[in-house]
């Protein structure tokens, strides 16, 4: 198994009392899935996201990656976050090159890359922009070419559309779907949307809260292009909102 979560523990103190962000969390995670942390706030899913990319360490449990135990981020890993992170000082195409600067990549061979992840993405055009001249969906597009330049083993994405109107957001969806797919990339994406988990995933990780656990782990039964509006896909959906409605704190084998 590529990756592999074995009763992780996480706790947190706040306001002098104890919260368990995790609960004895376990998951195993194919190369090549893409997988969705679902839940509402406080559930661990983002949480859990950080600490297998390595930004949080657990109080038990393991996580190990590719059969390496995770002690701190990877430079073979990269983290897309919702904010963009951008530098405003630099052009769309020097904020692509900046990890491949810190791989100390030739300049010729950096140009070459970022013009290739900026027409996946559908920005040529664009390269020489500064991200204040760009749209919220432009510049999360350019944040996932500058992810994708670094030829990453495993895509971190915490809530990378959450901040975008529901246009845009659909679109950057069908986008990073496409991509995931051309590119084999192993994907982890944190959200609280199920239409999105269901529009994205090959499974679907569902967390609850208080404390932080998984309740059940489904397999979205959807092939090929995903439309929102077909009998399928609302099946889909209905069913993962009728697993959150179940009340149970035990984790529930649930297949659709």
């Amino acid at each position: 198994m590529y990756i592999e979560v074995q009763n992780a523990c996480k706790k947190y103190i706040q306001d002098g009392a104890e919260f368990t962000a995790l609960d004895n969390v376990s998951l195993d995670i194919e190369k090549g899935e893409f997988i969705c942390l679902l839940g509402p706030s406080g559930c661990g899913k983002s949480t859990l996201l950080n600490a297998v990319a390595g930004f949080e360490k657990l109080n038990s449990g393991s996580i190990r990656i590719d059969g390496t135990e995770v002690s701190k981020p990877s430079i073979k890993n990269i983290t897309i976050f919702q904010n963009y992170g951008l530098l405003p000082w630099r052009t769309v195409e020097k904020n692509v090159e900046l990890g491949l600067e810190t791989l100390k990549v030739p300049k010729e061979e950096r140009h070459q890359i970022a013009a290739k992840y900026l027409e996946l993405v559908g920005l040529m055009g664009y390269e020489k922009r500064f991200p204040h001249q760009l749209s919220g969906g432009q510049q999360q597009r350019v944040s996932i070419a500058r992810g994708l330049a670094v030829n990453p083993d495993i895509i971190f994405m915490d809530e990378p559309f959450g901040a975008l109107d529901a246009i845009t957001r659909m679109k950057l969806q069908d986008d990073i779907l496409k991509i995931s797919r051309k590119a084999h990339k192993t994907i982890i994406f944190v959200t609280h949307d199920i239409e999105e988990a269901v529009f994205l995933a090959d499974r679907i990780v569902v967390m609850m809260a208080d404390p932080g656990r998984i309740k059940s782990i489904v397999k979205v039964p959807l092939m090929g292009h995903r439309d929102r509006t077909s009998a399928d896909f609302l099946h889909v959906r209905d069913k993962i909102f009728e697993l959150f409605n179940m009340k149970s704190d035990e984790y529930i084998e649930y297949v659709i």
